[in-house]
């Protein structure tokens, strides 16, 4: 076998899946869900810094307020988390079974250039918030400058760039606390444009065609704001650190660590996400700069929610693992996990044709409360159809198709990629390894610890937004 033409094996098997991030990619979806249907909103006057209409009843501004808080600017950074964890596990798996780093390497950066390709065909097609090219860039640029890199300066690297969007996000503070205390005149004098209404345009465009013309304009625009905005490369840094101490495959080794990063990120996120929810809602008078001040800071500190997500599904897998049966509720959570980039094109696949004015046109009558209970109904349409699978033991057809085209087709004896269950790239998913959202890392054997122990098989379900 030539080490530097094909993979010494092939995708993760599903004896080798970490249940952790399979089921926070599983939970993610539905988060992700909840936060990208407020987009297909056209009916209702959206405010100039994010989807979220400026009127409904009070049940849909208590809606938009905790999606504010909680949700919004959350959930990409901490699949950013794990993709790059997947990245750097499906990396150091080849490389473990004897690939050489050429070969490793070539099995990513083919990834991430189908990436960018179904992603751009999600933008064309359905959906204007694509994050799976996002994803695909950052990927080929951070494979490029760390993959190969020792463990040292993949800590340096995603220091630099974290210590980079948390200094943004200290003078965007800053700069609320400044518009805060500016005259009302002069501070709607200096105000920004915020989001441009060509980001909305295509969920209210009647033609088909029209509309497909609309995303894909935007689109350059999206991706380059996303991979350069540098939460996402920062997030993904983070996530190669993560995966090279294997945090969420040896969770009982970091307990103390994952416990202090999800009570501080989470608190951190939602107590910067609180002023912008206030002010959305009317709970107090703002003007256009102070708008736009506070909804960059909830956005930044995405940072602290997305790590601190990641380290809650962290302790929550822990905790699954450590029971002698696993329900059918953790089952069929890790199974869309499993099947995460799947799961995440169906949501579109579901949404568009319903919600849009070139579909059905549901988003010009929905209110926020309502869009929210139909978000989590297609979740749950998905949970039902991965759990489905699960039991059939199928594979996902997008998960499949992106492993085939990431590996050739290519692997060693006994490691048939047409064997395996299947995972996502931009969430990592494992079985496979190649999804949009990286496979789960390969749990190693965890030493003996009080209680109940996981079944021998390992994760019963199988990851991206």
């Amino acid at each position: 076998m030539n080490a530097t033409t094909s993979p010494a094996r092939g995708p993760v098997r599903p004896d080798e899946r970490a249940l952790a991030p399979d089921l926070a990619r599983g939970f993610m979806l539905l988060m992700i869900a909840l936060a990208n249907t407020p987009w297909y909103l056209w009916g209702s006057p959206q405010s100039s810094m994010g989807a979220h209409p400026t009127d409904g009843s009070a049940l849909d501004r208590a809606v938009q307020f905790v999606m504010i808080t909680a949700v919004d600017g959350r959930i990409y950074p901490m699949f950013a988390c794990l993709f790059g964890y997947g990245m750097m596990r499906l990396y150091d798996r080849q490389r473990e079974a004897g690939a050489s780093e050429r070969s490793a390497a070539g099995v990513l950066r083919r990834r991430h250039l189908w990436l960018l390709v179904f992603g751009f065909l999600h933008t064309l097609l359905l959906f204007m918030g694509d994050i799976l090219a996002t994803y695909g860039l950052a990927g080929l640029i951070l494979g490029w400058l760390l993959l190969r890199r020792s463990e040292r300066a993949i800590r340096i690297a995603a220091g630099v760039l974290l210590g980079v969007v948390l200094l943004l996000y200290g003078l965007t503070l800053l700069g609320a606390v400044a518009a805060a205390s500016a005259p009302p005149s002069a501070a709607d004098a200096e105000s920004t444009a915020g989001i441009p209404d060509i980001l909305h345009a295509s969920f209210g465009e009647p033609d088909i065609l029209a509309a497909a013309v609309d995303r894909v304009i935007v689109w350059p625009l999206m991706l380059l704001v996303q991979v350069f905005g540098l939460t996402v490369p920062a997030m993904m840094a983070l996530g190669m650190v993560l995966a090279k101490r294997r945090v969420l495959e040896r969770p009982q080794d970091h307990l103390r660590l994952l416990t202090w990063t999800a009570v501080i990120g989470i608190g951190v996120a939602w107590v910067s996400g609180l002023p912008h929810a206030m002010a959305h809602v009317g709970l107090f008078d703002s003007s256009e700069l102070l708008n736009t001040s506070l909804g960059g800071v909830q956005q930044l500190s995405g940072v602290f929610g997305g790590t601190g997500y990641v380290a809650l599904f962290g302790l929550i897998g822990y905790a699954m693992t450590r029971r002698s049966r696993r329900g059918v509720v953790t089952t069929a959570v890790a199974a869309v996990g499993k099947r995460s980039l799947s799961c995440y094109l169906a949501q579109s696949v579901i949404c568009a044709p319903l919600l849009t004015a070139w579909g059905v046109g549901l988003g010009g009558v929905f209110g926020s409360a309502q869009m929210a209970a139909f978000a989590v109904g297609v979740w749950l349409v998905t949970l039902v159809g991965a759990y489905a699978m699960e039991r059939a033991d199928v594979r996902s057809p997008a998960e499949v198709l992106l492993r085939r085209l990431s590996y050739r087709g290519r692997s060693r004896p006994g490691n048939d990629p047409a064997a395996t269950a299947g995972a996502p790239a931009a969430a990592p998913a494992a079985p496979s390894g190649t999804d949009a959202f990286p496979a789960s890392p390969t749990a190693p054997p965890a030493p003996p610890t009080p209680g109940p122990q996981p079944p021998a098989d390992g994760p019963t379900a199988p990851p991206g937004r």
